[in-house]
């Protein structure tokens, strides 16, 4: 499930989707981008991808996974699109795993357990805005002070240390290092403490969440 956060998915993997899915945007213009690079048809494929940038109201990974496929193609955000954060994922290793909560711009939130269980918000109502919000805003003032990431995506921290991931339409942003280091960090600390703030109203969700009566 960890992979499905960044919105970095290669096109060539929009393959597995319903009839019915594929006739909706986004989802029938990366088909259609995928299907003009199969046939060498770079700048219809860029055109598709560009139109889906400019859909209204989608999901912010949507607009990261055009932005990643754009760049994979050659093609760069302007310098006023580059730093605009799309979502946050902070990341701390544990002895067993990893916990993990995520936040982005269309006020969607996760929140994964290292046990592997789960929270999905998908903004139902703006209940959590504000906590979403804290995160993006603590997560804006770090990726105005570094640079994107040049390589492949890391793979998951180890125990002790936190991640804090940023994502942009120029890539990946994050900073890293020991957990309590990281916590009380002048950039990172405020990222880290929303991050914690928004997992317990996640799961404060869930605890307050009315339980279906048995069945008859």
């Amino acid at each position: 499930m960890r992979d499905t956060l960044f919105g970095d998915a290669p096109l060539a993997s929009w393959t597995d989707v319903s009839p019915h899915t594929s006739a909706l945007e986004p989802w029938s213009s990366f088909l259609r981008a995928r299907q003009y690079l199969e046939e060498d048809d770079v700048r219809h494929a860029l055109k598709a991808l560009r139109e889906i940038v400019e859909m209204p109201d989608l999901e912010s990974r949507h607009y990261l996974e055009a932005w990643q496929s754009l760049r994979d193609l050659g093609e760069n955000p302007s310098a006023a699109d580059a730093k605009n954060l799309l979502g946050v994922v902070v990341e701390v290793g544990m002895p067993d795993g990893g916990d993990l909560v995520a936040a982005y711009a269309d006020h969607h939130a996760r929140y994964y357990n290292y046990s592997g269980a789960a929270v999905i918000w998908d903004s139902p109502d703006t209940s959590l805005d504000s906590y979403v919000d804290a995160l993006l805003l603590a997560g804006r003032i770090v990726v105005q002070a570094i640079g994107p990431w040049e390589g492949s995506r890391p793979a998951a921290p180890k125990n002790g240390i936190a991640r804090i991931n940023l994502l942009t339409p120029s890539g990946l942003h994050f900073g890293e290092g020991p957990t309590d280091v990281l916590a009380k960090d002048k950039l990172g600390g405020p990222a880290i403490n929303a991050a914690l703030q928004l997992m317990r109203e996640l799961m404060h969700k869930v605890k307050s969440a009315p339980t279906a009566p048995p069945a008859s």
